[in-house]
């Protein structure tokens, strides 16, 4: 994985600070698709009773995936350190497998570049992508 650079992380959270109010938009529908993209996905939330694309369930579970986002941005120097008890959630409780955060991080990229076409340039596609990388290596920090 690449590092991210100062560049990145201030192109993180200017772009951020302008989708941030819909962020539980973009959350629900990138479980959506989640979901849709990868039915193997759904086999986490089988204590569900609907894990349908657009069910109440999968659109709560989306904003939430988008808090821990919010909360990676503010970690962004430390996201390894800032999100251990949700990396250690995901592996011993939860028991995700890691591969997952990175189906997740594409379904946000998607949506965001749906979402916002002229704000989600190449620049911003890039830092992100990296961002997201990020996030999904400190959560996956406590597999190991």
């Amino acid at each position: 994985m690449t590092s991210l650079t100062n560049k990145d992380k201030a192109t993180v959270k200017a772009f951020w600070a302008k989708m941030a109010g819909k962020a539980d938009e973009v959350g629900a529908e990138a479980l959506n698709r989640l979901v849709a993209v990868y039915p193997q996905t759904k086999t986490y939330f089988a204590h569900w009773k609907d894990v349908s694309p657009g069910s109440a369930p999968v659109k709560k579970h989306g904003i939430t995936v988008m808090n821990g986002v919010a909360d990676a941005v503010s970690k962004i120097d430390d996201m390894k350190g800032g999100l251990l008890t949700l990396s250690e959630l995901h592996a011993f409780t939860l028991r995700v497998d890691p591969a997952n955060f990175k189906l997740i991080s594409h379904c946000i990229l998607v949506v965001l570049a749906i979402m916002y076409p002229t704000e989600f340039t190449p620049e911003v596609h890039v830092s992100m992508d990296k961002f997201l990388a990020g996030l999904a290596l400190a959560l996956a920090e406590k597999y190991r």
